[in-house]
């Protein structure tokens, strides 16, 4: 079976204050449907706007006043979706503009039919990387798509999927083989990129025709003609071409430009009028009819864009244009046809008699009537051409243009006058600006990756909870670099989450891998309901994130879960009333298991040394009339090997907070080196025969080490260091039979158990490991009712919260190109499309909702070392010299006084109501500085210690009690060899000073 590929969990923080529609970022395509009167919008924050237009685009209406132009009805927003989770960087109509087809480096190309009701749009087809561009036929019902990947695909917009895919690999460098530009004509498919090559391709077969050399940098935009005879393209080289496909040659290049050309539109099916718009912000308008060389016609700029035009397209007396700024602008079209009003000197340089004869009479005619208010100002007629003859160098200064003085150029090559010419646009105000919003720029992820700073379009800095999905302050329109200091605080926390703005809002990025490292003490919260927390608890930040991204899929998968066992349970009683009818006529006597009592596999029993285990009294930690077998050095409660207290199988893969620091407190830094001689001696679970204590000894220093094993951590936590008394316990070695016999039985329910049946590798798996337990239940007890295993996490670990309805979720898939979309819902629809992630979502998100276990993981130590304030109190130095000790990072600066205080001055077993707690007697320093009792070793190390050694510690009385400067005597309770006595006690935390 193939490795699937790795999966993730995103979620996206609700933007308030939004207006009824619009973008948060810049926009990279418009498309417009004539006949609707619409205008379709495509921008980075992966939305797709429809506006309407109130327009009437279908005739030119002749606006010669700006009264009338101040008239014209307002663009109003019609409808939108959230197409895309990354920008959409080309948008076409197709279908007879019944269908909106988007292009996105999410790697999806979309379709949204929104004349058919559709809110939402739907997949058609995937690339391996970004997806640059997208083109279609005027008639036809399939698309085109380039991209990143070096594919060229066509998709069949009626759901029939892929048709055919090109590739279009550079020739010499592969990797310029990107497509960047694309159109189709009726029987041709043209497409450029980085290669600066015009490549032609056959649409139907895929095979290459021809292609076109000539620029000299990335080909940005690309037309072809209705006879699909003549290819336009625009370049990075600051020009536009135009090829003869027949002659497979260069026909003219026009030079208007100073600057990259980014996009070309025309609807003439000739091309003989077309715009274009460069990375200055320039709009040009090109008119190229009714001349016999291209050098007569008239090119005029016609707006100026404070940014660089991303995208200009034209219908009926209007143009558009987007940008990088979240808003539209339209702006008045120009008259460059036989009517165009051009100032008296240059009517006669135009070429043809007709022309030139009714331009005249009609601006002679206009003159005499005093000044036209719609006349082209001479400074924005441009030269097209280093050839053209038009328009010409005047000798009045006040009609002088960009073209006097300049000095003719090839291609992309730099004017060398230092002399720039002023370009003065026909228009420098648009005649309507569709708003857009404010989105997200950029960000900075806090101390505590909890909180974030965000800066918006509009200069506004935001402090965001990534827990509670909502903005907790606001601080105006500063710099993000001046509020920072403000609330940042001195936290070292491990990372468990990505920030990602690209799209305009915040989008928070959950990966498997480290998605559950980090976590914060219950004690930090503010809660609107109070929760009793154990002492010192922690909650895990994925976890508890996850348990109400999810709330509602949980309510539902609990749901099915009675339904499921409702049916089974039906059964359940069925059996009861059927034993109940027929009573067996032979009663079974239960089997012992040699020590005369019942062998069970209940957690209420105690463990024995010999592994067997007796019925326990309730409440304590000794079996019922039986003598004591409690192992010196070891509390109760403890999982011993074979105990029946390691097999629940929900510990196997939690890491429960109460199970303190995962470790058991604080150890020696090389404890796992010197844990042969400590180790107790017993035998390895999948052992046949007995071994010899030192065997014991080693594969129980192996199991001791294993990170997904409780026993190891458990059974360190509460023994002394280096005690041998229970590795040479007589009672183990005498009943190892009995341990073996036991264990052999454990080994074929483990061998069984891996028969189990084979489940789906997604969120439905751990639906179906569920059921199969509830199978092997009924199979093992028929008259037993099912209990539900469903076992989502509790206040106590996952403190209820309240997340905004409109707080995105995202499942997405991981690509050689980037992420792809599996799922996108809502905190509120995820209940509602269970079936879907149940599908598409992973296995380990199922075991943390349905089970609240999370996947295993060792956790992150710390090494420091220990040594009193001038040597006015005790030292912990061990008689061996070796004072390292190390813990998890997570470890607190009172848990670490409390860890001297029990070495330096022991409490009594009943201390009084009035004694003082270790923090409150004993400080701790590093580097001079006083450490506050909630500080934790990460938090130290990163911001007190700022080394990569071990972190040195001093501890030291501050008077408010008296201790004696010589070490104690050790208590007679604790177990302590004979060849380490004289050292501080152990060297291992006991578990009742860290437990909690």
């Amino acid at each position: 079976m193939a490795k699937k590929a790795r999966q993730r969990i995103s979620y996206v923080l609700e933007l308030d204050h939004s207006s009824s529609g619009g973008h948060r970022l810049g926009v990279n395509g418009l498309a417009v449907d004539r006949d609707n009167a619409i205008l379709y919008s495509g921008g980075r924050d992966g939305v797709v706007c429809a506006w309407d237009l109130n327009l009437d685009l279908k005739s030119h209406a002749d606006r010669l006043s700006n009264a009338d132009l101040k008239s014209q009805p307002t663009t109003r927003f019609r409808a939108s979706t959230q197409a895309h989770t990354h920008w959409i960087n080309d948008i076409v109509l197709a279908s007879g503009n019944a269908a909106l087809v988007s292009a996105s480096s999410d790697l999806t190309v979309k379709v949204w039919r929104p004349s058919s009701g559709d809110t939402e749009a739907h997949t058609i087809g995937q690339h391996a990387d970004y997806v640059k561009c997208v083109a279609t036929p005027a008639s036809g019902d399939w698309v085109a798509s380039g991209g990143l990947d070096r594919k060229i695909c066509l998709w069949d917009l009626n759901g029939k999927g892929k048709s055919l895919e090109i590739d279009v690999s550079g020739e010499e460098v592969t990797e310029k083989g990107s497509v960047y530009a694309m159109s189709v004509g009726r029987s041709i498919l043209a497409s450029g990129g980085p290669e600066s090559i015009v490549r032609l391709w056959d649409p139907k077969s895929g095979k290459r025709i021809t292609k076109l050399a000539g620029h000299t940098d990335n080909v940005r935009a690309i037309l072809v003609n209705e006879g699909g005879d003549t290819v336009m393209t625009a370049s990075s080289d600051q020009t536009i071409k135009v090829w003869n496909v027949t002659a497979g040659r260069c026909m003219y290049t026009f030079t208007m430009h100073n600057d990259s050309v980014w996009s070309l539109f025309s609807e003439d099916p000739q091309l003989r009028t077309f715009y274009s718009s460069d990375r200055s912000g320039l709009i040009v308008k090109t008119d190229t009819r009714g001349t016999i060389e291209m050098d007569e016609g008239l090119s005029v700029a016609v707006a100026q864009e404070h940014d660089g035009a991303n995208k200009v397209v034209a219908c009926g007396d209007y143009i558009w244009t987007a940008t990088s700024s979240s808003s539209i602008n339209r702006w008045t079209n120009v008259e460059t046809g036989p009517g165009a009003h051009l100032p008296e000197a240059f009517i006669h340089m135009r070429r043809g008699s007709t022309t030139s004869a009714s331009r005249s009479r009609r601006t002679s005619a206009m003159s005499a009537n005093g000044p036209d208010k719609n006349e082209i100002p001479a400074k924005s007629i441009l030269r097209m051409s280093n050839a053209a003859a038009f328009p010409p160098e005047l000798t009045s200064p006040s009609e002088s243009n960009l073209t006097i003085g300049t000095i003719s150029r090839k291609g992309s090559e730099l004017v060398s006058d230092p002399v720039v010419p002023i370009i003065e646009p026909i228009h420098h105000l648009p005649e309507e600006t569709i708003e857009g919003q404010n989105g997200l720029v950029k960000h900075k992820l806090l101390n505590d990756r909890r909180r974030v700073l965000t800066l918006d379009t509009a200069g506004d800095v935001l402090l965001w909870d990534l827990i509670r999905c909502e903005v907790i302050q606001r601080f105006g329109k500063k710099h993000l670099e001046d509020v920072e200091p403000i609330v940042n605080t001195k936290e070292a926390v491990a990372p468990w989450c990505s920030i990602d703005t690209s799209s305009g809002n915040l989008t928070v990025v959950l990966e498997p891998f480290n998605c559950f490292d980090a976590e914060m003490y219950a004690d930090e919260l503010t809660l609107e309901e109070p929760v009793d927390f154990r002492e010192d608890q922690r909650i895990n930040l994925g976890r508890w994130i996850l348990r109400y991204l999810f709330a509602k899929l949980i309510d539902e998968e609990i749901r099915r879960d009675e339904e499921y066992r409702q049916k089974l349970n039906e059964g359940v009683e069925m059996r009861q009333a059927a034993a109940r009818r027929n009573p067996p006529a032979i009663i079974t006597i239960p089997s012992t298991n040699g020590q005369g009592w019942e062998a069970r596999d209940s957690p209420v029993t105690t463990p024995r040394a010999n592994g067997a285990s007796v019925p326990m009294t309730p409440g304590h930690g000794i079996g019922v009339a039986t003598p004591g077998t409690h192992l010196p050095g070891v509390p109760e409660g403890v999982p011993l090997p074979n105990s029946p207290l390691d097999k629940r199988p929900s510990q196997q893969f939690s890491r429960p907070s109460g199970d303190d620091y995962f470790t058991g407190g604080i150890s020696v830094a090389d404890a796992p080196a010197q844990a042969t001689s400590a180790a107790p001696t017993t035998t390895d679970t999948k052992d046949e025969n007995p071994k010899s204590p030192v065997e014991g000894k080693e594969k129980e220093k192996d199991s001791g080490k294993s990170p997904g094993t409780p026993l190891g951590k458990k059974f360190r936590m509460g023994m002394s260091f280096g005690s041998k008394k229970f590795g040479r316990s007589s009672s183990s070695n005498a009943e190892k039979p009995t341990v073996v016999e036991e264990k052999s039985e454990e080994n074929k329910s483990e061998s069984s158990s891996n028969h189990e049946k084979e489940v789906d590798d997604n969120f439905r798996g751990g639906i179906q490991k569920i059921r199969n337990e509830y199978e092997k239940q009924l199979l093992e007890a028929p008259t037993k009712f099912v209990e539900t295993r469903v076992t989502p996490g509790l206040p106590i670990d996952t403190p209820v919260l309240k997340l905004p309805p409109g707080t995105k979720v995202i499942i997405q898939e991981e690509t050689s190109g980037g992420s792809a979309d599996l799922y996108r819902g809502t905190v509120m629809s995820v209940g509602v499309d269970a079936d879907i992630i149940e599908e598409k979502a992973p296995m380990w998100l199922s075991e943390v909702l349905l089970t609240n276990t999370i996947p295993p993981k060792d956790p992150v130590k710390i090494s420091f070392v220990l040594y009193p304030w001038q040597d006015s109190l005790p030292s912990l130095i061990a008689t061996d010299g070796n004072n390292r000790l190390n813990a998890n990072r997570m470890l607190r600066v009172k848990k670490i006084l409390a860890y001297v205080a029990e070495r330096i001055d022991p409490e009594p077993e009943e201390p009084g109501p009035s004694a003082l707690k270790p923090e409150e007697y004993l400080e701790l320093y590093c580097n001079d500085q006083l450490l506050p009792n909630t500080m934790s070793l990460a938090t130290l190390r990163a911001h007190v210690w700022k080394g990569g050694n071990d972190v040195v510690l001093y501890y030291k009385a501050n008077g408010r009690k008296k201790i004696p400067k010589e070490f104690p005597t050790v208590q007679t309770d604790e177990v302590v060899p004979p060849e380490v006595e004289g050292r501080p006690s152990t060297t291992v935390l006991p578990s009742s000073t860290v437990a909690g």
